[in-house]
């Protein structure tokens, strides 16, 4: 009988073993699958961006591509009709829009009121760059030219600059600044850039154009480092005319790259194109916007840039003299570019996204090439929290 009983027990301790071991292999089967299924952050975000590209219809998308000007003190029919209409993805002012810091806040607290019934904030945008490019109203601080800050060489000097430029313009609601100027002083005949370069010296750029960006981001304001790749050493002003530079690669690399690829390396979010011709680095002698050569080819490809691009004002004399606004913002976004900037007319603005969605219709340009340049964009809104309060 006891051997009957010790039999069933030890049976019975078998049988319990199994099913635990059964039990723990179902566990850790579990334990597995959970962890294939479980997602980083970034893939949870990238998962968000990709739910509001699909969200949005290609009148939405293109509108996302453009940042545009106005006239005026106050948002006018025309600019109304571009944000409630067009949902354009961005807007720039200029002194033309600034009178005094009260109506400077309520015009762009009014500009994100009427944007509030789009599906993302906007870039509230503004060339300030310290010295004679600035926008900021009267009573506000008077920052310094890159000149000034480029003779006291300080590293510091130039972060804490770029930290309160952003502080001050974020007190106006502005969350993107066309800042810093990375150009290279090379050439003394060159009057567009000028004082608005560090230096003569690669090294000082590189070292005080990234510290000013990095001041810049740190007060949540996105900074967009220009003019690539390098408007230093030209003689013409492509505001006007369209100014050729005859270096080659080799050249650039060495040089005017230089400080570029350092902002990069150092967590750039957006980059500025220069209106500028180098048939020794693209033949097709496009200008710089306008070429696959200089904005794939080498800002994404070689130095790795998954940012913002954006053009410079097509509307400058460099672009609409010689290309057309509206034939370059097509040409512009096959080349690599993410953003048409249109700063003045609205007529030539309207027939840009027009030109834009004729491109898609007609296959010159894929949905999925639209898709990147959006997700870009929404990726850099979303990272700098781009709202309407």
């Amino acid at each position: 009988m006891k051997k009957t009983i010790i039999g069933i027990t030890l049976i019975l301790l078998a049988l319990i073993l199994i099913f635990i071991d059964i039990k723990n292999n179902d566990n850790m089967k579990k334990i597995e699958e959970n962890k294939e299924n479980v997602l980083t952050k970034e893939e949870v975000e990238e998962n968000k961006i990709n739910d509001i590209i699909n969200s949005l219809s290609l009148k939405e998308k293109l509108g996302q591509m453009i940042i545009v000007g106005f006239n005026g003190y106050e948002v006018d029919l025309d600019f109304r009709d571009l944000l409630e209409n067009h949902k354009v993805g961005g807007v720039i002012l200029f002194k033309r829009n600034i009178k005094n810091a009260e109506q400077l806040l309520n015009l762009n607290n009014s500009i994100k009121s009427i944007n509030s019934k789009n599906k993302l904030g906007l870039f509230i945008s503004v060339d300030e760059e310290g010295g004679r490019i600035t926008r900021l109203p009267k009573g506000s601080t008077k920052f310094p030219s890159n000149k000034s800050i480029g003779k006291q060489n300080d590293k510091d000097l130039s972060y804490k600059i770029g930290k309160e430029i952003g502080r001050e313009l974020s007190s106006f609601k502005f969350n993107m600044d066309f800042a810093p100027v990375l150009d290279i002083y090379s050439n003394p005949k060159n009057t567009v850039i000028k004082d608005r370069a560090f230096g003569k010296d690669s090294e000082i750029v590189k070292t005080l154009g990234t510290a000013t960006m990095k001041g810049l981001q740190d007060s949540n304001v996105i900074s967009v480092i220009k003019h690539f790749p390098g408007h230093g050493d030209t003689t013409l002003d492509s505001h006007f005319d369209l100014p050729v530079s005859n270096h080659d690669k080799q050249r650039l690399d060495e040089f005017e790259l230089i400080p570029f690829k350092e902002a990069i390396n150092n967590g750039a979010d957006a980059v500025m194109t220069a209106h500028i011709v180098l048939p020794n680095v693209d033949k097709s002698e496009k200008s710089a916007t306008l070429s696959k050569t200089i904005l794939t080819n080498i800002l994404r490809d070689e130095l790795n840039f998954d940012g913002v691009i954006i053009t410079d004002d097509m509307e400058m004399g460099a672009i609409a003299n010689n290309y057309g606004a509206r034939n370059a913002s097509v040409e512009a976004i096959k080349a690599g570019a993410d953003i048409i900037l249109m700063c003045h007319t609205k007529e030539k603005q309207i027939k840009a996204l027009e030109a834009l969605k004729e491109a898609v219709d007609s296959g010159e340009i894929s949905v999925e090439r639209i898709d990147e340049s959006v997700k870009r964009i929404i990726r850099l809104k979303r990272k700098y929290n781009l709202n309407n309060m």
